[in-house]
């Protein structure tokens, strides 16, 4: 028993180091950022000659760079939680057989940690640190709750450490609650097939509804310029509730105009994707790339198409 105490005391130490090493990757990726945006200015300031065009591109490429890197780190979060939320049911139903063979809670908890728990393995390990330091359980598993960011797993500590208060039996309450858990599990991938429709029903019309509309509009608008460009100025001293004069708006400005449009779009809809299909906004955050390729690719292919048949007017 001491010496596997002393293996669990090992690895509560290489946790301390990955989370230092975790630390030390977060200051990479910022140096990394301003490097690779430093490199993009000075190749842009090669190509355009301007300081200022140069200083510009910097500021644009730090900020899709840490920008990106940003995304990454929520996404890589938002399914390090969902995987913990996954395997916390064979968390506290192996606590509760650790119970049920005698164990005290505290060692209950310590000896519940599993390499296949990954990765909740670690915050296994440092709830077993807290409680080796003297601090006392409720208060332990709480913090190991919120250091999650797990609404489930904080309502399932809330339910335990109820049982702890009350003095009940806790092995029975934790593995009803690990039934509990997975049949919620299972209502959830049933209520994520039965809105698959929607999730196609949204990414049809972002990524073909909403650039084909666009690029209708940067055309007809291309078009008229051209039609009314071509009237002759003539004085007519008619009162008449329609007037036909030259538009002031570029194409560059409704190219420009749409493609931005386009982007918010994408960003929006790959939120409400991630809402209907998983139930968690984050989630959708990977589609955004995606989305925004296959929106402006419609929307250069359509308006290509449409600039070809609307030639003779233009």
């Amino acid at each position: 028993m001491e010496i596997t105490r002393r293996k669990k005391i090992i690895e509560i130490k290489s946790q301390d180091k990955a989370i230092r090493d975790k630390k030390n990757s977060k200051r990479g990726q910022i140096i990394g950022g301003i490097v690779w945006a430093l490199i993009l200015s000075i190749v842009f300031y090669f190509i355009s000659g301007k300081g200022s065009y140069a200083g510009v591109a910097f500021l644009v490429s730090l900020a899709l760079i840490e920008t990106y890197f940003f995304v990454k780190q929520i996404l890589k979060r938002s399914l390090k939680v969902k995987a913990m939320e996954n395997v916390f049911p064979d968390f506290i139903e192996l606590m509760a057989s650790n119970l049920r063979a005698g164990m005290t809670i505290d060692k209950a908890l310590l000896f519940s940690s599993r390499k296949e728990f990954s990765p909740l393995d670690e915050e296994i390990l440092a709830l077993g640190k807290d409680i080796l330091t003297g601090k006392e359980i409720s208060i332990a598993l709480l913090d190991m709750a919120r250091r999650i960011k797990s609404d489930k797993i904080l309502k399932t500590i809330g339910i335990i450490n109820s049982g702890i208060r009350s003095g009940g039996n806790l092995a029975i309450l934790l593995e009803k609650t690990a039934i509990n858990l997975r049949e919620r599990g299972f209502v959830e991938k049933r209520a994520a097939s039965n809105v698959l429709m929607y999730v196609i029903f949204i990414f049809f019309a972002v990524a073909v509804g909403a650039p084909i509309l666009f690029s209708l509009s940067s055309v007809l608008v291309e078009v008229l310029t051209s039609i009314l460009g071509n009237i002759p100025d003539v004085s007519v001293n008619i009162n008449s509730p329609i007037s036909l004069t030259k538009i002031s708006i570029s194409s560059n400005f409704i190219i420009y105009f749409s493609m931005f449009f386009l982007a918010v779009i994408d960003i929006l809809a790959s939120l409400l994707l991630g809402l209907v299909d998983k139930g968690d906004e984050k989630q959708g955050l990977k589609y955004t790339a995606p989305l925004i390729a296959v929106s402006l690719v419609v929307f250069f292919v359509v308006r290509t198409l449409l600039m070809g048949y609307f030639s003779g007017l233009t």
